[in-house]
This record gives structure tokens, sequence and C-alpha cells, in this order.
């Protein structure tokens, strides 16, 4: 560690997971693993900005191992040296990547397993080492709320992500707010700043989420109707925002199944 570093790594009296995590992160992402979260992220937007897939992933251990929300994760990377000493941005001004990316990565690392390799080869060197409980740690990120609830959470807002740039392509060939389209559309709820608020959703109760998931399909269906039924658009607009309802069809063909009676269940919860 560099000697800053080291006065932070003194100065840690507790949650020593951080100083385990800053010591072996260059051996839990080496070469190979490296190599395998670049395969799990070659198709995806993430890939575009530049920023190495190891950093968000020893950021997931620490929200995951803290039990902090996606804002208090970006919070604490700007706020909390600990995290800084981890993620090597020490006294960074700015945080290395926004809840957009968190959010956007995790969910793609959960829907091809990633998560689960992750954890697993954490755990295998906590052992293989003894720098840290092996136990303490399976138990903390094992029973992580944010694992189960990540997998809720990020289907949403990945939905409510596609269905807003598709209305957002619309309003801007229409020099229109977003907002008024939307309205239009009958799906004012992805015009929100915050999917996650405007859906006033308890994430603990299963009937809340449910219904909250119908919600959203609702406006789903709704934003595509609209969208075939603007036959002003040129071409180029309509196969634009099209295309977004299309990652939206398919992430509801990923992420969700339907009950003999109609109604929509998530399969992607642990």
């Amino acid at each position: 560690m560099s000697a800053a570093e080291q006065k932070v790594a003194k100065r840690i009296r507790q949650a020593s997971l951080f100083l385990f995590l800053r010591k072996i992160r260059h051996q839990l992402f080496d070469e190979e693993f490296q190599t395998e979260l670049a395969g799990l992220f070659k198709d995806s937007t993430v890939g575009k900005c530049p920023i190495v897939p190891a950093q968000i992933a020893l950021a997931i251990i620490l929200q995951a191992y803290t039990g902090v929300s996606d804002d208090e994760a970006i919070e604490a990377m700007q706020m909390d040296r600990r995290w800084q000493l981890v993620l090597d941005c020490l006294d960074c001004e700015q945080t290395p990547f926004g809840k957009g990316t968190l959010v956007r990565f995790r969910a793609i690392l959960i829907a091809k397993g990633g998560d689960l390799r992750l954890v697993e080869k954490t755990i295998e060197i906590a052992k293989k080492t003894q720098g840290y409980s092996e136990r303490s740690l399976r138990v903390a990120l094992d029973s992580s709320p944010l694992w189960g609830a990540a997998r809720v959470e990020d289907t949403y807002n990945l939905l409510g992500h596609a269905l807003r740039k598709s209305l957002e392509i619309i309003a801007k060939n229409m020099q229109q707010e977003t907002g008024a389209i939307a309205v239009q559309a009958g799906a004012e709820i992805v015009a929100a700043s915050s999917l996650k608020k405007a859906l006033d959703l308890d994430w603990d109760d299963p009937r809340a989420r449910e219904q909250a998931l119908s919600t959203i399909l609702q406006a789903l269906e709704r934003v595509e109707s609209f969208v075939e039924s603007q036959s002003d658009l040129t071409s180029t607009t309509a196969e634009a925002a099209q295309k977004s309802l299309a990652d939206a069809k398919q992430i509801e063909k990923q992420d969700i199944e339907r009950r003999a009676d109609g109604s929509p269940k998530l399969i992607r919860v642990c």
C-alpha cells in the first residue's frame, strides 16, 4: 500500500473486511477472473464506459456486506475513505462511477450467474489466506438482502429505463418534454425522476412488489401501443423507439413469467 493508504489502514479499527479486500483485490481479480468478467459484459453498454469491471464488482461486495442501498453505496464511495481504499480511488473528488452503472452492472452480473462466482471466489481466498473469517464472510454475503432485492429492483429499473428511453426519443422528435409525452402515452410513472419513488413500493412486501410489477408491465403495454400509433415519426425515430421497446420486451421475457391467472411473477429472485 502507498503511504496514504497505510495511514487510512491504520485508522481502521473495525470492519476489517475493508483491509482484507484491499490486500487481496489483485489476487481476487487475477487475469483469469478479469477476462471472465470482461466476457460477461462485452455485449453490454457497461463496456462502453472507461471503468474496470473489477472496481464495480468490489463495490458490489462492499454493498452486500454493509447492506446499504445503491444511493448509500454511491455516497460511501465519495465520503468514506475505507471504500476509497478498497476501490483504489483514495481522496477522489468524484465517484468512480454512478448509480446507473452500478445498477446495470449488477443486473447483468446476476443474470449471468456472476454474482455467485464473485461471492464464492472471495470466500475461497478468505479460506486459503485465512485473512478473514470464511464463515463470517459466507453468512454475511449469502444472507445479504442485496442479492434478492437487487434482482427485483434492477428488473424494475431496467424496464423503466428502456421505456423512458423510448419516450425520450419520441419527445425529442416532437420537440416536447418527455413528461408530456409520457402523459399522452398513459405512462406517467416512466417519466418520474425515480421509478422506485414513483412506484412507492414497500420492497419487503411481496404483494406490493407484485402490484408494482403489474404497474410497470401495464406501462410497457401502453408505451408500446403509443409508439405504434405515431404515424408521423421519421423512420429513424420509429426504429430507435422500437429498439428500446424490444429491450424492455427482452427483459420481460427473461425475468418474468405468467401464472395460470395471468398475473406476472418475477423469476430471477433468489
